[in-house]
């Protein structure tokens, strides 16, 4: 008869060995949704990241002259201390205007297969354009940017010395592939998650697992993978119960707006997940404050379940891990204007 002590040893054991076990396909599941930001930004294509290119990069991002009142910079709506967007619902623009939509973040961006909500900009020199040129955000125009960079020689030469070889540097394409450039270095990597891929399995605790497999099982995972998880397509929002008129706007179409086709009205890019706890409020609309109310709000609109609010706090205990390691950003020194710098325009006629 087998002793009762070695019983319990091996009952023990064939316990811990089943943990083990689950432990892993856990992990093994994640690996093939998910993957880690990378230590280093990525390659772009066409655009080499040298080290002149992404100073000057920088130094334009928070370059207020772009805009024609001299206020709005690229970081007033993606304030790189603040998460990377501006905590609030929609932007404030020009002539203290509000923008249709609330503002992405700009970090982890480069990893999206499109910008802005609704995609319509390809990659991150594209979408540079759009805010510069829009009149509810900061209201300039190519010609107008290409005339107040060239006024001031540090500028100039700052130009030259990023795209070389060139007769003349200083165009509005430049100025949108420089600022891509920096933005392509706002990467957060080594978050706990970024960590548990990697195979770490003690950096998340187990309400944090617990979360990560209901995040898996209950389907946002459909949506929400990749590096970023999300950013990389486009889904109706309101799938299974349209949400309230506050969230989902009855005005704003979505892609509809880019692709004039039928199958779009209502469709958006999935939310990139990377660091939200820093970056609410939420959705398109920018009406929830509360992670908590995003995470029910989507599993009854998306999902057609409503999850009870120990699931709601196991997700959001694992979104939280998704939090990594923000870059340190230091606000550069801009060029004084000249003579034939531009005279800015009144922000409220």
């Amino acid at each position: 008869m087998m002793k009762r002590p070695l019983i319990q040893a091996l009952a023990l054991s064939l316990g811990v060995f089943a943990g083990s076990a689950a432990a892993d396909d856990l992990m093994d599941r994640a690996r093939g949704s998910f993957e880690p930001i990378p230590k280093y930004p990525p390659v772009i294509d066409g655009n080499e990241l040298t080290q002149s290119k992404v100073e000057l990069g920088k130094m334009l991002f928070f370059e207020p002259r772009l805009s024609s009142s001299h206020l709005i910079s690229c970081n007033t709506c993606h304030n790189v201390g603040f998460g990377g967007d501006d905590y609030l619902p929609v932007s404030i623009g020009h002539g203290w205007q509000k923008g249709p939509r609330n503002s992405p973040t700009v970090f982890n961006a480069v990893f999206n297969a499109a910008q802005f909500w609704d995609g319509r900009a390809a990659d991150l020199a594209e979408q540079a354009k759009g805010p510069v040129q829009a009149g509810v955000e900061m209201s300039s125009t190519p010609e107008r940017v290409v005339t107040t960079l060239k006024s001031m020689p540090d500028y100039v030469e700052r130009f030259g010395d990023a795209f070389p070889g060139q007769d003349d540097p200083v165009t509005f394409d430049n100025m949108a592939v420089a600022i891509e450039a920096f933005e392509a270095t706002l990467i957060t990597p080594d978050s706990d998650f970024d960590r548990y891929l990697r195979g770490n399995a003690d950096a998340m605790n187990e309400r944090e697992k617990e979360g990560l497999a209901l995040f898996m099982d209950r389907g946002c995972v459909a949506c929400h993978s990749g590096v970023n998880l999300g950013g990389q397509d486009y889904y109706p929002f309101g799938l299974v119960t349209r949400p309230g008129a506050e969230i989902l706007p009855e005005g704003d179409r979505g892609r509809f707006e880019v692709t004039a086709t039928a199958s779009d009205d209502y469709v958006f890019r999935a939310s990139p997940l990377r660091n939200i706890e820093l970056t609410a409020p939420y959705f398109h609309s920018g009406a929830v404050w509360s992670l908590e109310e995003a995470v029910a709000v989507m599993g009854t609109s998306q999902l057609g379940t409503e999850l009870n609010d120990a699931e709601v706090q196991s997700i959001v205990a694992f979104l939280k891990t998704l939090t990594g390691n923000v870059p340190e950003i230091r606000y550069p020194i801009l060029p004084p204007s000249t003579a034939n710098t531009p005279r800015p325009t009144d922000m409220v006629p």
